[in-house]
């Protein structure tokens, strides 16, 4: 009888290995060795992403977000069908998954809401539980997007959870951000917030199906006229707006070929090099930013004296810079 090799007996050769096959059974252990908290486990992974970052890079990177109810999940997976049946690409699909603060626990429901792309030989769904830290996940997130590309995915989807700070962590990922949003749910222009919209390459009006036809094509003229009074990219791509429909399979291929063109732009003007280049360079900074603060609240004497000082603070006795000094001189001291 062969002996059972379960998820954590595996070898750096097997993982390596196994990834570059592109064996998702491999791939999914890699990826949750990168997002655990474990010392062990973080430096197996880094051993193992560093291995596989020659065979990263070759995938086109696209973040798609939107306000909730806008039909994230349904045109993620119709758009992912579209890629893997018609355009003949393999899709990896990132979800940013909300963890509740109350029960600590993750909403790992992706692979229910994609059923059907999640039943695709081609395509891979990776939900990311956020743990309620945004640095936790854009770091791990990262990691799994070079993972992914080694295990030979084309086509990179990250899904965030909606429209706030997320979307900045995923647009220093991303070649490509896609803004869905919804007509007739409110004064659209006024209540989107700038720096979302500035980020978009393209919007895209969802649900423009039946008696919402109408209500989707004036609301793409209302955010034409609106991006044009933002300042240009500097790749000279003029964002799109567009409407689709993820249940009619409406504008689907017209999105798709927009992601190309802007590519290809990108490309031919050395562009995406650069961007790639200082996206490297941000994630290393925000790396270092995420692994002090880990280790700053794992420290014990640290643990001790948070809970007297924040006290102090919510007392009115002392101010949280002064706290906050306290805490980072007990913390060095330490360390020192």
């Amino acid at each position: 009888m062969s002996k059972i090799i379960r998820k954590n007996e595996l070898s750096f050769k097997e993982y390596t290995e196994g990834i570059l096959c592109g064996n998702r059974s491999v791939l999914s252990q890699a990826i949750t060795l990168a997002e655990s908290t474990l010392p062990k486990h973080n430096e197996l992974a880094q051993k193992i992403i560093n291995h596989c970052l020659p065979y990263t890079g070759k995938s086109i990177r696209i973040g798609i977000t939107g306000i909730p109810g806008v039909g994230k999940s349904t045109f993620i997976e119709t758009f992912g069908l579209y890629l893997t049946e018609e355009v003949k690409r393999t899709v990896a699909v990132l979800a940013i998954d909300p963890t509740s603060e109350r029960s600590k626990g993750s909403i790992l429901g992706d692979k229910v809401r994609m059923e059907k792309l999640s039943l695709d030989e081609n395509a891979y769904i990776r939900p990311s539980p956020t743990s309620g830290s945004l640095g936790g996940v854009a770091q791990s997130t990262r990691e799994t997007i070079l993972l992914c590309e080694a295990a030979g995915f084309n086509t990179i989807i990250v899904e965030t959870v909606g429209v706030g700070q997320s979307e900045i962590a995923v647009d220093s990922m991303v070649d490509f951000f896609l803004l869905l949003l919804l007509a007739g749910a409110g004064d659209e222009i006024q209540g989107m917030k700038r720096g979302i919209m500035e980020m978009a390459d393209t919007v895209a009006i969802t649900k423009a199906d039946g008696e919402n036809i109408t209500s989707a094509e004036r609301a793409k003229r209302e955010f034409e006229n609106a991006i044009q009074l933002f300042p240009p990219k500097q790749s000279g791509w003029v964002p799109k707006v567009t409407t689709c429909s993820s249940f009619a399979n409406k504008g689907i291929k017209e999105i798709w070929d927009t992601i190309s063109k802007h590519q290809s732009l990108i490309e031919q003007s050395g562009l995406l090099q650069k961007k790639r280049q200082e996206q490297t360079k941000r994630w290393m900074h925000e790396a270092i930013l995420y692994a002090l603060k880990r280790n700053f609240y794992s420290n014990e004497d640290i643990n001790k004296a948070v809970q007297e000082l924040e006290e102090k603070v919510t007392d009115g006795k002392i101010s949280p810079f002064t706290a906050a000094n306290e805490l980072l001189s007990t913390y060095f001291k330490n360390i020192s």
